[in-house]
């Protein structure tokens, strides 16, 4: 396999404007998932040092450095910052598909323009996020205005670790916080360099840390901190529901999940004259980045009339894709990201097949001899939704295909889960749509094509997928602030 990294790999710890090594000398080895071979050791912190982090944040901010800068002057920083990112585009978009498996082409397409988009667009919300004046009498004047939260953690996910980062970072600092970032273990590099090029935009010492380390430790360690006023936290549920509990047992800190999902994908009858198309949008929502995102179309609700037609299309579509080196042009699918994800993924599978389910295509490891953790895209048909298959998030490159008769049963299937994260639907009859757009609990429901929205809209859960806020959108911006009422009382002369 090819490596397409470039230049020194940054591995410590990112504290208070500098790298440095863990307190105690821990690292933890990062591999390539495409090889399965060691790509660095990274400095794996513990609670000293993520209190060190902490303390550097906290600092920063109560000494107003940044968290009572001029709008205008975090608005060119962060404006610096997007701008530094796409000139080392290459460079980091070589450490995301070396690092996280993702193919480079997607790198270089959508990771690194989306993680400079969101920056340049929480830059330029800086100036124009207003506050309030209350409804008063002549003699009081109520003031309602927004002030950052304090010191930000950030827990991020390992599938798009720059694009998350962005999506937490740009809204935290644009709000004027100080941030300590814990990344993902499995893919830390890109957000060490990253902070680097922080620095070189100008955000001060101290406002961006990042301390990298296992989530049992360094996750832990931040989320049970008395001096975190707030975490924000992308990952599987079971996880989210620790940080609740860290948040319980400290501070009461604000707490903001973007958790797992199981997301249907319904296609009405009335689709028959575009199945290609509609099997072409549904395959690359349930196959794009391998799977391994929190909202992909690993359930597809399609009507019992349309059903052979489009598993065969469907089936077609996944047979389309080139899995291989995520170096390589041509490779739209890479690997999962370590031993354990395929392992799962291999066992979900088998699981289906014993109960009764029919594997279309796909359903087995490729490139064992690589070393690296490949699946072929799989198609599971005669899935039941009692089927762990239909209800567990996998994670990875399948997608299971139940029938439906009418309107009310797809209904009743797409809400047969603990989440609620996203939803698609398909038909020429825009009333069903709408009606079934409003019925789904579901944080983003697509009609007539898979999307998550974009940095205009909110993007989060129902249920057990979310909790206590959104990525995106100016809600995003909103819930790094704290609301504060100032009241003047208007004195007679």
């Amino acid at each position: 396999m090819t490596d397409p990294s470039t230049g020194p790999l940054r591995t410590g710890a990112y504290i208070d404007g500098r790298f440095r090594p863990a307190a105690d000398g821990a690292t933890f080895t990062s591999r390539s998932p495409a090889t399965g071979r060691p790509i660095a050791e990274v400095t794996a912190c513990g609670p000293v040092d993520v209190d060190a982090a902490v303390s550097s944040a906290r600092t920063a901010f109560d000494s107003g450095v940044w968290s009572e800068a001029e709008p205008a002057e975090r608005q060119q920083v962060l404006l610096r910052l997007a701008d530094l990112i796409e000139a080392a585009t290459t460079e980091l978009a070589g450490l995301e598909s070396l690092d996280a498996g993702r193919p480079l082409a997607d790198c270089h397409e959508f990771d690194l323009p989306d993680t400079i988009g969101t920056i340049r667009w929480y830059a330029e919300a800086i100036d124009k996020v207003f506050g309030k004046v209350a409804p008063t009498g002549p003699g009081a004047l109520g003031l309602i205005v927004r002030e950052p939260i304090g010191v930000v953690g950030a827990v991020l996910p390992w599938n798009f670790p720059a694009a998350m980062l962005a999506w937490k970072m740009a809204p935290a600092l644009a709000a004027g916080n100080s941030l300590v970032v814990k990344p993902p273990e499995l893919a830390s590099l890109s957000t060490l360099r990253i902070a680097e090029l922080a620095t070189e935009a100008g955000i001060p010492d101290g406002v961006f840390n990042v301390a990298p380390g296992l989530g049992h430790i360094a996750g832990k360690a931040l989320g049970l901190h008395p001096d975190v006023d707030m975490i924000t936290f992308t990952g599987s549920t079971e996880v989210g529901r620790q940080f609740l509990r860290y948040a319980a047992d400290s501070n009461l800190k604000n707490i903001t999940l973007e958790c797992g999902g199981k997301s249907p994908q319904i296609v009405l009858a009335d689709n028959a004259d575009r199945l290609p198309q509609v099997a072409a949008d549904l395959a690359e929502a349930a196959f794009w980045a391998s799977g391994q995102n929190c909202s992909a179309g690993s359930r597809i609700l399609v009507h019992e009339s349309l059903r052979a037609d489009f598993v065969a299309e469907l089936a077609r579509q996944a047979e389309q894709r080139t899995v291989g080196d995520p170096a390589e042009p041509e490779t739209i699918l890479g690997p999962l990201i370590e031993a354990e994800a395929l392992a799962r993924v291999l066992r979900f599978i088998d699981e289906a097949q014993a109960a009764g389910a029919r594997i279309v295509t796909g359903g087995r490891a490729l490139f064992e001899d690589s070393g690296g953790w490949f699946i072929a895209p799989t198609v599971i048909d005669q899935v039941t939704a009692a089927m762990p298959i239909a209800r567990q998030e996998v994670f990875g490159p399948v997608v299971a295909v139940i029938g439906f008769h009418d309107e009310d049963e797809a209904l009743a299937l797409a809400n047969d889960t603990t989440y609620g994260l996203a939803a698609t639907i398909w038909s020429h009859d825009i009333d069903r749509a709408i009606r079934l757009a409003r019925g789904v609990r579901a944080g983003t429901v697509a009609i007539n094509g898979y999307s998550e929205g974009n940095i205009t809209t909110p993007f989060g859960g129902y249920r057990s997928s979310g909790f206590g806020g959104r990525d995106n959108g100016l809600e995003a911006l909103e819930q790094y602030t704290q609301l504060k009422t100032i009241w003047l009382t208007v004195r007679s002369p």
